[in-house]
């Protein structure tokens, strides 16, 4: 009875220990969700507020307004900055922004001014400081720019020619350009650039150098001019050559300007094939005909009994005699009036031996 007994504790005892065993294993190692499971249930959950997805959105917009913001101020700039200077020139831009540079001057207050006016004061200031500072600057540039686009449309110097001796005041001077008046260049993909003289130029040159100033003004670089002079006036009675540095460029032409050679405009005489295109003094100008390799031109020869008789004769204002010559080719004009002076003083002879008889 007693073996009885103790057998069925011990095996109560057992069977309450393996329970216990089994209870804590499993609160110990509790059963694992698949890691593909967690992953799905994180996706499908909707952000929370404020992630960084929105504030991303956020500040790409606000860069995208700033972008345009100063896209399209700077594109007002440069239209205002583009129509002031095309529509007023550096003297009246300084003259509208005089009172923008006074404005502060004239508002300065009393030391007893209350805190408000101050301040109102201040705001004033810095508003009209900063507009004064902006057309400060915007004067500045276009000075700069201007001068750098002067150096190569305007002449290098405002005297192009030293000042005559006083022992030849009286003398005139004889512009003479280069291009179809004294020579004629060309290129031919054979030879390439071939530059030829115009017939009686030598004869030309070495006979006016005796009356006159003589300078040649060409459109050319100097790099062309002073080499192709060197060959063409051996006797070197051109006493100045000016090349292209020393014209005015201007709507895609270089001119001559007359008024910069540091002469008498009225003792001036510009001979040129094209002396009413590319002088900015057309009254100065004395029109030839064209070189254009003819073999029988003769155009400069005919040329010296006038220049000799207006170096001998000297007018008071050699623009005006230019000017009773408009419409007529100069050389044959100029021999029908001497032959009509002739026969006027033969006539006058006639009469006055008549009267002595």
């Amino acid at each position: 009875m007693s073996s009885v007994l103790l057998r069925s504790r011990l095996t109560n005892l057992i069977s309450k220990r393996n329970r216990r065993l089994l209870s804590s294993d499993v609160a110990s190692n509790p059963p694992k969700e698949p890691l593909i499971a967690a992953q799905a249930l994180a996706s499908d959950q909707p952000p929370p507020p404020g992630t960084p997805e929105s504030s991303n959105a956020s500040t790409s917009k606000s860069l995208s307004f700033l972008k345009y913001s100063l896209i399209a101020a700077i594109t007002g700039a440069t239209a205002a900055t583009g129509y002031v200077s095309y529509a007023y020139s550096v003297g009246e831009i300084e003259e509208k922004t005089k009172s923008l540079r006074a404005a502060p001057l004239r508002n300065n207050l009393p030391d007893d001014a209350s805190s408000i006016d101050k301040f109102k004061n201040l705001l004033y200031t810095s508003a009209m400081t900063v507009p004064a500072k902006a057309s400060e600057l915007y004067l500045d540039a276009r000075k700069m720019i201007e001068e750098q686009v002067q150096g190569y449309t305007e002449p290098y110097a405002e005297k192009l020619l030293p000042d005559l001796h006083p022992m030849e005041q009286h003398v005139f001077t004889l512009v003479l350009d280069l291009q179809e008046t004294l020579l004629y260049s060309y290129w031919t993909r054979e030879k390439g650039w071939q530059t030829i003289k115009r017939p009686g130029v030598d004869a030309f040159l070495e006979h006016l150098a005796q009356y006159f100033e003589i300078v040649v003004f060409s459109d050319y670089s100097n790099m062309y001019v002073d080499p192709v002079m060197e060959r063409l006036d051996t006797k070197h009675c051109v006493r100045y050559r000016l090349g292209k540095a020393a014209t005015k460029y201007q709507n895609g032409t270089h001119y001559r300007d007359l008024s910069k050679l540091n002469r008498d405009p009225g003792k001036v005489i510009y001979l040129s094939a094209h002396a009413r295109e590319n002088s900015l003094q057309p009254e100065n100008g004395a029109v030839i005909k064209p070189f254009k390799l003819e073999n029988d031109d003769t155009a400069l020869l005919d040329f010296i009994p006038f220049l000799e008789f207006v170096a001998r004769n000297p007018p008071a204002d050699i623009r005006k005699v230019l000017a009773s010559y408009e419409g007529h080719d100069i050389p044959e004009e100029f021999i029908r009036r001497s032959k009509e002076h002739r026969r006027r003083m033969q006539e006058q002879k006639q009469q006055g031996r008549l009267w002595r008889r």
